[in-house]
């Protein structure tokens, strides 16, 4: 029953993020360097010097059933993505401990990043605060925001993929 009060919301508070922008095609996507959850730097400059093209996609937690359903069918098309050349990089504010669960949950085999203080969401226009009505709402339903990531500003970001180059 929680799994479908947890859709229902989060379809209900997605009506919220229709204003953000996020990029456009053609423009220029915006460089980073960060740890991904092994450990290996990701350096999106370095990635696109060696050819490689990059999927880069932003997520908002292992507690999100559709993100999770996404970031499965990413990896069950990993073999087709890295086929062509693609290095696949998922963004989210979640702490480490979580994006554990997440790729265990998901079978995520490819790089997840932890952005701890949004800069790649903000550089790309994808992030948004969640209302304060829809966080006590979350938090009626087990949901804790600020332990599933680790700060009290409820930053999220909406969900968007970017293919780049």
């Amino acid at each position: 029953m929680k799994k479908y009060i947890l859709i229902a919301i989060g379809f209900l508070f997605s009506v919220q993020v229709m204003a953000q922008t996020g990029l456009k095609v053609g423009d220029v996507a915006p460089a980073f360097t960060a740890k991904d959850n092994s450990g290996k730097m990701v350096d999106l400059k370095a990635l696109l010097r060696s050819n490689k093209k990059v999927v880069l996609f932003f997520y908002r937690g292992q507690w999100c059933p559709y993100c999770n359903k996404q970031m499965q069918h990413i990896q069950d098309s990993l073999q087709l993505l890295t086929g062509k050349g693609a290095y696949v990089i998922g963004v989210t504010p979640e702490t480490a401990e979580n994006i554990s669960k997440t790729a265990i949950k998901t079978k995520a085999t490819y790089s997840i990043i932890e952005d701890k203080g949004y800069s790649i969401m903000k550089s790309y226009g994808v992030n948004y605060v969640m209302e304060d009505a829809t966080v006590i709402k979350y938090k009626g339903y087990g949901l804790d925001m600020s332990k599933a990531n680790g700060n009290t500003d409820n930053v999220l970001p909406v969900p968007a993929t970017y293919v780049i180059n």
